[in-house]
């Protein structure tokens, strides 16, 4: 599940179809400038789960359309109902970065099972294209507090995913998962996005934007600065 062990679809003969997690944050934008790269036709989808960070939204709709997708669809479902977590509650956000370098702290911002979710409406759309490649930005080590950012968890799903869809049973296509920044840095991620074409001005990463801009000092926007900053770079999204 890494950048390297892709295969190139053009390769393959027809071009393959390949289903991105869309959030509008800089990793899913990354990631969807790395299966571009890659030769495949790339399909993104979007969630409105009640998130406290609404604005992501616009965002993906914002990359999706700049790195030319074929299709982005936007899924609406509410987790404030259940709660649970600082994105999805009225639960504060923290705004400080002293969790960032304990990897057994699994922060507030942690939205119970979400990759999970993600994950299975993916799976059901993919199956549907015949997308059998899924990306997802999931990153172990930025955020290493989520477990369901973890590689053996992505493995797990995947493993899944192949026993409980119709066109991995019938051997009509076996599901992927892709994870191409698992073990990538931050500024490793912007760098390779850099490089792909990404303009990281359109993205989105606060978890708790205002209309006056990032919040600059929650978990997200804390590590979203250091990255720009070990590559010397401004970044260029407005921050209150």
């Amino acid at each position: 599940m890494t950048a390297q062990s892709l295969t190139k679809s053009s390769d393959k003969g027809a071009p393959a179809r390949a289903l991105i997690l869309l959030s509008g944050g800089v990793d899913s934008a990354t990631t969807l400038a790395i299966a571009k790269s890659y030769g495949y036709e790339c399909y993104a989808i979007s969630y409105d789960y009640g998130q406290r960070h609404i604005a992501e939204l616009g965002s993906a709709l914002r990359v999706a359309e700049f790195l030319g997708v074929c299709r982005h669809l936007t899924v609406k479902f509410d987790m404030r109902g259940i709660g649970g977590s600082a994105l999805t509650s009225d639960m504060e956000v923290p705004k400080s970065d002293s969790r960032h370098c304990d990897s057994n702290v699994i922060p507030v911002t942690y939205v119970p099972a979400r990759n999970t979710i993600f994950l299975s409406f993916a799976l059901s759309w993919a199956e549907v294209l015949g997308a059998y490649d899924i990306f997802i930005g999931a990153n172990a080590i930025d955020y290493s507090g989520y477990p369901d950012c973890r590689p053996e968890y992505l493995q797990s799903f995947e493993a899944m995913a192949n026993l409980a869809t119709k066109a991995a049973v019938t051997g009509r296509g076996k599901i992927t998962i892709h994870a191409p920044l698992i073990h990538m840095s931050k500024s490793e991620i912007i760098e390779t996005g850099l490089a792909l074409g990404v303009d990281y001005s359109l993205t989105s990463s606060c978890y708790d934007p205002t209309a006056e801009g990032a919040c600059g000092a929650c978990d997200s926007c804390v590590i979203r600065k250091k990255g720009f900053d070990e590559l010397g770079l401004k970044d260029t999204i407005k921050y209150k």
